[in-house]
């Protein structure tokens, strides 16, 4: 991992906010980790954080079930932010007194103490995020309430002396007035950062530890010509030219002309060693009969490593492997115990022997726009760092069920349809991710005067600053159905066209 000056922990509770508010610490040009509320404070304090935040949380402090962290985390003189129920969870720490609305609020009008360290020089009146039906009904002893409303007596509170801050609300969603500067007067005027965390300096270190690692040994790179993995493939091949062979394998999942795309631009543009491996009838065999999306991203993970092992073994001396992981890879997978929302091929993935020496994952702890402006850094061309991301296991967990060539086949022509239209509107640069999914659902149709019987094809396009939370994408209605039309008009066995409205959460970005 990079070396970092300062660092702030982000301790997960379980809910769906921790990697957003990471993302709104990382703009503030500070590092932060995420990991589980089980982090011992002997492992914390071994890691020299500056600052310690609890993010929010599903559970009720008051169930018998709920999770605490290790209560000796608040005798490390290490300042700690409470954040709704992280500020449950310092109230509940210290014998403050915790009741229940019978209703969830989502958003207050609460009047501020700009005496407090953390609203100096802001509004006295702002509007806040709060999602939580627990609430802090009486401060306990020694600390003193700097923010309120009528339903809220506690809307925050602190006590200097222990470095211990609450606020009941989220500072790190846009609702939330002025949130961001909430986050920047703990991070700069309490916990003391320096601000240090810069793409720039990332890049130039991450070259330096890259070299110091490999030294002179060879690296294959799993190159699937998505955003991530061509940002470390280039990553790599700064830092040790020649040594670095990538392998692109078309798992048969690609988008249409995607091997062809991903050949020239790597081959012709930056001079790699390229190895591109046919292996479309190996994973569709490996898969034939699942229809668990846990289960064929866990086949596919395994598949990968097995192809690039037996790739090392034809090159002879290729000792470690590179992946194109990302931050939000690893925290949806599970770290720390935390709870799985899907694992990742590259991460969940992944056997226990992968028979390299080792994994060199260059951007491991960047976030998907951190990734690009790194991609920027290293002067690759903006059409490919802005690129629509694609998933490792890519077409495959966008077929609801079992896999064929046939579904493969249907969803890749209907997938290029609805990119080309949304292209042709000029809304590809203002929508972050947009593609369409084979569903499964085969539903009752009329073409001419004949009755049919075929397949639902499914649109899905988001907004989203970071991937870790998303807006479905407000498509103009005459761009919709011209995408519909060609799909069910241009691709065999389509009678139906349906557009996804769901936002994530609840959902998540991938059907599978």
């Amino acid at each position: 991992m990079i070396a970092v000056n300062n660092k702030i922990l982000v301790m997960d509770f379980g809910g769906q906010y921790s990697q957003l508010l990471a993302r709104c610490i990382r703009d503030c040009n500070v590092f932060c980790e995420i990991k589980s509320f089980k982090t011992s404070a002997e492992q914390i304090k071994k890691n020299a954080y500056c600052g310690i935040i609890l993010s929010g949380g599903t559970n009720s402090i008051l169930s018998d079930k709920a999770p605490i962290c290790d209560k000796e985390i608040f005798n490390l003189g290490i300042p700690v932010l409470g954040i709704a129920y992280g500020a449950s969870v310092i109230a509940h720490s210290f014998n403050g007194k915790i009741d229940s609305f019978s209703e969830t609020n989502t958003s207050a009008s609460i009047e501020l103490d700009s005496s407090s360290v953390l609203f100096k020089n802001l509004p006295n009146n702002v509007n806040v995020f709060i999602n939580h039906k627990d609430y802090i009904s009486v401060a306990p002893d020694g600390f003193k309430i700097t923010a309120f409303n009528k339903d809220y007596p506690i809307a925050a509170m602190e006590n200097p002396d222990k470095n211990l801050y609450a606020l009941q609300f989220h500072p790190e969603v846009a609702q939330t007035e002025n949130g961001t500067d909430y986050l920047k007067n703990f991070l700069y005027n309490v916990c003391k950062c320096k601000g240090d965390w810069l793409m720039s300096t990332f890049t130039t270190r991450s070259i330096e530890e890259i070299k110091n690692r490999v030294g002179n040994k060879k690296v294959i790179c799993a190159l699937s010509g998505g955003v991530d993995s061509s940002v470390s493939a280039v990553l790599v091949h700064k830092a040790i030219g020649k040594n670095l062979t990538c392998i692109f394998v078309n798992h048969g999942f690609l988008r249409k002309d995607e091997p062809e795309t991903v050949e020239k631009v790597f081959r012709d543009q930056f001079d790699m060693n390229l190895i591109c491996v046919d292996a479309r009838k190996r994973f569709l065999d490996k898969l034939k009969g699942v229809t668990d999306p846990e289960t064929k991203r866990k086949i596919i993970g395994e598949e990968f490593i097995r192809v690039f092992e037996e790739q090392a073994k034809l090159l002879g001396d290729a000792e470690f492997l590179c992946q194109g992981t990302i931050y939000p890879d690893v925290v949806e997978s599970g770290p720390d115990d935390s709870k799985v929302i899907k694992s990742h091929h590259n991460v969940g993935g992944l056997p226990e022997n992968i028979g390299f020496e080792g994994l060199i994952e260059p951007l491991r702890y960047l976030f998907k726009d951190e990734v690009r402006k790194v991609g920027l850094e290293l002067s690759i061309p903006e059409n490919l760092v802005f690129r629509q991301p694609f998933p490792g296991p890519g077409l495959a967990v966008r077929v609801v069920g079992e896999l064929t060539e046939e579904k493969l086949d249907t969803l890749r022509e209907a997938d290029f349809i609805f990119r080309d239209e949304i292209e042709k509107a000029g809304l590809s640069k203002t929508i972050s991710q947009y593609f369409a999914v084979y569903t499964n659902i085969k539903s009752v149709g009329v073409i001419g005067d004949e009755r049919t019987y075929n397949t639902t094809i499914a649109l899905r396009a988001v907004i989203t600053n970071d991937f870790t939370t998303a807006d479905f994408a407000r498509i103009p209605y005459e761009v919709l159905e011209r995408a519909s039309s060609r799909i069910t008009s241009e691709v065999a066995g389509v009678n139906r066209v349906l557009y996804d409205i769901t936002s994530k959460p609840p959902a998540t970005i991938e059907f599978e």
